[in-house]
């Protein structure tokens, strides 16, 4: 079979890139491949499975593991996994700029999981788009990437040219993804099923905790954002915040929006949310109880809010997540 045939899915081994990440793809690589080889499954390219590493600051990556050695691609796909210390620094991210940007120049797709984001984001590829990472990173990404909006409700954003994934685990969504991609829907649900993980469709936000913008330096902000949370925003008056803050009802709005990126109104849904889903997960009790619990005298109001901010409906979350059998 010609080269150009092969299908090549490279992994870059990057300063304090997740090791687990680089292995778990790998396999999860082969093991897709295996399945298209005894199945027998027609018109499906191999796939060639690299790791890359830059053996010095004035080198670019080479592949250092390769499951096709001699064969003459370039990557179809590169991928940067997450990292499990703080994401990688500017400085220490500058040595791989410009050999991502001319990977992407030349067609490689570049793929991106968890903080891996913040080595694609220096590509500077990510401006003017959305895209997605760990929902911890929001306030971090967007401080040092203010060009690019987050969507962190999504576990995978696929543009084509740029895919980005989410939380650490989230390899395993972006391996499927591009398995299906390359391989077929057929293969990458039989390779899904033999892993015994679910395949593509998760969202983030089944998983996320409302995490709320506290460093942005607005102490009168700050302080009702504290009251709210020891409240659980049960009882919200507009004009009692606003007093809180000793501002006027609109100067008030104004501020809170600038500091935390939201409404009052969204805020206190979130912060509502949160407290039901935390009971949802430990107790059995029912769902028009939790909803007055936090604050809503309407079942129905609550279970809106509810899917709206999680994807799921509050059944729905209490059957995946609950600890209580």
């Amino acid at each position: 079979m010609s080269d150009r045939n092969i299908i090549e899915i490279g992994i870059l081994l990057y300063p304090a890139a997740q090791l687990a990440t680089v292995l778990g793809l790998t396999d999860l690589f082969v093991f897709a491949q295996r399945i298209t080889s005894e199945r027998g499954v027609p018109d499906t390219p191999p796939l060639r499975i690299s790791q890359w590493q830059m053996q010095s600051p004035y080198e670019s990556p080479v592949r250092i593991q390769d499951s096709l050695p001699g064969t003459n691609t370039r990557p179809a796909v590169l991928i940067l996994p997450p990292s499990l210390e703080e994401p990688i620094s500017t400085s220490a991210a500058a040595p791989y700029r410009e050999w991502l940007q001319a990977q992407h120049r030349d067609g490689t797709t570049l793929a991106s999981v968890c903080a891996g984001a913040f080595l694609l984001g220096e590509t500077g590829l990510l401006s003017g788009r959305t895209i997605t990472t760990h929902w911890l990173y929001v306030e971090k990404f967007t401080e040092r990437f203010p060009g690019v909006q987050l969507d962190v409700d999504q576990l995978i954003i696929d543009t084509d040219d740029i895919i980005t994934a989410g939380g650490v685990m989230a390899w395993i969504d972006l391996g499927l993804r591009l398995v299906d991609r390359y391989l077929g829907a057929t293969v990458m649900i039989d390779t899904a099923q033999m892993l015994l993980v679910d395949p593509p469709g998760r969202q983030q936000r089944y998983y996320s905790a409302f995490a709320p913008r506290l460093a942005h330096g607005d102490q009168a902000v700050l302080a009702v954002q504290h009251w709210l949370q020891e409240t659980g925003a049960r009882q919200v008056v507009l004009a009692d915040l606003a007093q809180r803050a000793s501002m006027e009802v609109r100067t008030f709005l104004r501020r809170f929006q600038k500091a935390t990126g939201m409404t009052t109104t969204e805020y206190c849904q979130r912060l509502r949310v949160g407290r039901a889903r935390e009971m949802l997960q430990a107790s059995q009790l029912p769902i028009e109880r939790i909803a007055w619990e936090v604050g809503y005298g309407d079942p129905g109001a609550f279970r809106k809010v509810f899917t709206g901010i999680v994807g799921l409906t509050p059944s729905e979350y209490r059957r995946r997540f609950s600890a209580v059998s």
